[in-house]
C-alpha cells in the first residue's frame, strides 16, 4: 500500500472540508487497500513525513501563516523548499493543490521545481469553467469558483487543464515528471460546491493516481 502525506487547510480554507474533498476523491483506492492518507496540521510535520519517503504529498496550504496579522510570516524557509526539492528529485510526488500554489517565492527552489505560482484572483467568486487542455480528452465543468490566474512554464510541463470566466482565461492545471519524481499542480477549488464536484473528485483521483503512480488508475 502506497502512502499519501496530506497537508490541507489554512486561514482562508477550511481544513475539514479540504479533507472530505481528498478523502471522496480517493475513497475507491483506499477501500482498494492502494493507497493510504496521513493528515498532517503542521508543515514541521510534513517535513518530518519526508525522511520516510512516503509516495507523495498532497499541498494545499499557503505559505503565510498568519496574513492579517503577520502577512510578512511565511513557513517554508529556503533549506525546506530544498528539501522537499530534493524528495521529488529521489521519487516522491507533488501535488500543488489551490493555495499550495499561493505566496510561496517564485525564485524558490520549490516554485521552480512546479514550474509555476499563483498571481492573482478576482475579489468576488464567479463562475468558472474548467476545460481538458487536449480536445481529445471529456473533462469539462464549471462551478462557483475563486478564479485562480497563474503563470506557468508552458513550455517545459503538461497543461491538462484551462479556466475561464467573464474575468478572463489561464491554466488550471499542469504536469510533468521532475528527477525521479512526479509533480502535478491544480488550481481549483475554494468553495465547498467545487471541492465537493463530481468531475472535480474525478480529476483530484486522477492526479494523485498519477504521482502516486498506481497502474490501477490511468488517464483516459
Amino acid at each position: 500500500m502506497k502512502t499519501l502525506v496530506a497537508l490541507v487547510g489554512d486561514f482562508y480554507h477550511k481544513e475539514e472540508l479540504a479533507r472530505e474533498s481528498l478523502l471522496k476523491a480517493l475513497a475507491g483506492l483506499i477501500e482498494a487497500s492502494e493507497l493510504q492518507v496521513h493528515f498532517v496540521s503542521h508543515p514541521d510535520q510534513l517535513i518530518g513525513k519526508l525522511r520516510n519517503q512516503p509516495a507523495a504529498v498532497a499541498l494545499f496550504a499557503e505559505d503565510r501563516v498568519a496574513p492579517i496579522e503577520q502577512p510578512d510570516l511565511k513557513w517554508m524557509t529556503p533549506a525546506l523548499s530544498d528539501q522537499i526539492v530534493q524528495y521529488v528529485e529521489n521519487g516522491g510526488g507533488w501535488l500543488a493543490w489551490h493555495s499550495g500554489l499561493a505566496s510561496y517565492p517564485p525564485d524558490s527552489s520549490y516554485t521552480q521545481m512546479l514550474r509555476g505560482y499563483f498571481l492573482s484572483h478576482p475579489e468576488q467568486n464567479k463562475q468558472v469553467s474548467y476545460s481538458a487542455a487536449d480536445n481529445g480528452q471529456q473533462e469539462r465543468f464549471a462551478f462557483v469558483d475563486e478564479h485562480y490566474f497563474v503563470h506557468c512554464d508552458e513550455e517545459n510541463t503538461e497543461v491538462f487543464l484551462r479556466s475561464s470566466s467573464e474575468d478572463g482565461e489561464s491554466i488550471a492545471g499542469w504536469r510533468h515528471p521532475y528527477g525521479s519524481g512526479r509533480v502535478s499542480c491544480l488550481t481549483p477549488a475554494h468553495r465547498e460546491e467545487g471541492l465537493l464536484h463530481s468531475e472535480f473528485l474525478s480529476l483530484l483521483k486522477r492526479e494523485i493516481s498519477w504521482i502516486t503512480d498506481l497502474s490501477s488508475i490511468t488517464r483516459q
